[in-house]
């Protein structure tokens, strides 16, 4: 086993065992299974979703793993391929962004898949879950600038943490787990262009491509495969190639003295991080001054360079598809001035082509501020300017949205997205009976058992 920085990472999580995690990392890892859970059954009846379930229809395996809404059990690569798109088709899951964004829920459903072929407890999933956000979270913070700002996509990162959390689930030694890695990184980085001007389903479908990759790299290592050892910091590995500037210790520093899912943030709207201050503040300024969309006339925006530059390009102005829709700042400001809120009921294929809220795309101005930009990603802030018909100037100035950790979801309201989102498969006994299995997670003897609550009760799925 070579000394580079993945026989370190791949050293600690082999080791990490539940009773190193501390109390609120274990109860932060049962929200975001809830939430992760919640998205899944919501993703379940996406359109995207029954395309990929088709296509696994003909090529999956049976197997050990559960895929959530169909309750059917299929190989570990296919239920996680299912599983992560469905957590993430809606944009609706957790949220981490320090020089880079990611969504490390997506990394959730390998743990599950994996879990379930060892036939593990819940206190396994809980350090899976534990061990996807410290890594994925840590390797956002590691290249200066982002890799999304260099061109690159955040699956590339998932593509490194995904063997990590697969390899600790199946139970493989350190050795194992590095070569893991080697095999998912080395051929799994994925271009930006994905999330760039007209958006498409891979938007939503590359970070669960690199789960999967994971669990692949993982069931190879396991047989006695191998990898480069030295994918992430040796020569034409990640740092060579994505140069110049990288801060490798954060990978390693103070790993199990705090952790970083305490961190990590959670959507209160189902749409593209850095548009939910900007949906705070308008929602905040439309009921302060019980405002309809009639009376607005111009709502200026002054966010993040990144911001103007992604969400509000031209295509944004004229979306047609609901990956589109929910990566425009346009759009989502239209849909909370026309509805009063955002939520999945507003990226529809009729409402997208909604006329009253179509009719309010030209009054969303975005600019990028240089001020923003010095103090991100610290605050999350924009400034927000209605300017009404009768020619009031309406501001609010927010730093973070609702669902950072500096304001976050309550348990309650985590159960009330997770009831909205399942309430059209599953009746409301068997919602209640998978949250408590959630909340009691610990105290599982099965993970399995826990998963075969996420099936469709109420027979609307088709599947």
């Amino acid at each position: 086993m070579s000394q580079t920085i993945t026989a370190e990472m791949a050293r600690w999580a082999a080791d990490l065992r539940f009773e190193h995690l501390s109390e609120d990392a274990v109860h932060q890892c049962k929200r975001f299974l809830l939430d992760s859970l919640g998205c899944a059954l919501g993703g379940y009846g996406q359109h995207d979703v029954r395309i990929a379930l088709e296509v696994l229809a003909e090529l999956a395996a049976e197997g050990p793993a559960t895929v959530v809404g169909t309750g059917r059990r299929l190989d570990v690569r296919s239920a996680t391929l299912a599983n992560a798109l469905m957590v993430r088709c809606m944009d609706y899951n957790d949220i981490y962004w320090k020089q880079d964004p990611s969504h490390p829920s997506d990394i959730i459903p390998a743990a599950m898949a994996c879990c379930e072929r060892a036939r593990s407890d819940g206190k396994e999933l809980v350090v899976g879950i534990a061990l996807g956000h410290e890594f994925e979270m840590r390797l956002c913070e590691a290249a200066i600038p982002g890799i999304r700002e260099r061109g690159w996509h955040h699956a590339t990162l998932t593509a490194f943490v995904s063997p990590i959390v697969a390899g600790r689930a199946l139970h493989l030694d350190a050795t194992k787990i590095q070569h893991a890695i080697g095999i998912s990184a080395s051929r799994h980085a994925t271009l930006g262009a994905v999330t760039a001007g007209k958006l498409t389903m891979m938007k939503n479908t590359v970070d669960p491509m690199a789960t999967e990759s994971g669990v692949v790299a993982a069931l190879f290592a396991a047989r006695g495969y191998t990898g480069p050892e030295h994918v992430l910091d040796g020569k034409e590995g990640l740092v060579h190639c994505m140069g110049p500037e990288w801060n490798l210790g954060v990978l390693t520093e103070g790993l199990g003295t705090d952790w970083r899912i305490t961190q990590c943030g959670m959507k209160a709207f189902p749409t593209e991080a850095l548009t939910h201050t900007p949906i705070s503040a308008v929602l905040d300024l439309m009921r302060a001054h019980e405002l309809r969309a009639e009376d607005v006339e111009r709502v200026h925006i002054r966010s993040l360079a990144r911001a103007a530059d992604i969400l509000a390009d031209p295509s944004k102005y004229d979306p047609r598809s609901k990956e589109t829709a929910d990566h425009s700042l346009p759009y989502v400001i239209a849909a909370a001035l026309a509805d009063g809120n955002v939520t999945p009921a507003q990226f529809t294929d009729a409402k997208i082509m909604d006329p009253r809220i179509r009719a309010q795309l030209r009054k969303v101005v975005v600019e990028a501020d240089p001020e923003i930009e010095r103090v991100f990603p610290a605050l999350q802030r924009c400034v927000v300017t209605i300017t009404t018909t009768d020619g009031r100037e309406l501001r609010e100035t927010l730093d973070f949205p609702k669902g950072d950790p500096r304001n976050p979801l309550t348990d309650a309201e985590i159960e009330a997205k997770f009831d909205a989102l399942a309430e059209p498969f599953l009746t409301p006994a068997a919602r209640r009976r998978l949250k408590d299995a959630v909340w009691n997670l610990d105290e599982a003897s099965s993970v399995r058992d826990v998963l075969a609550l996420c099936r469709d009760d109420r027979g609307r799925g088709g599947y």
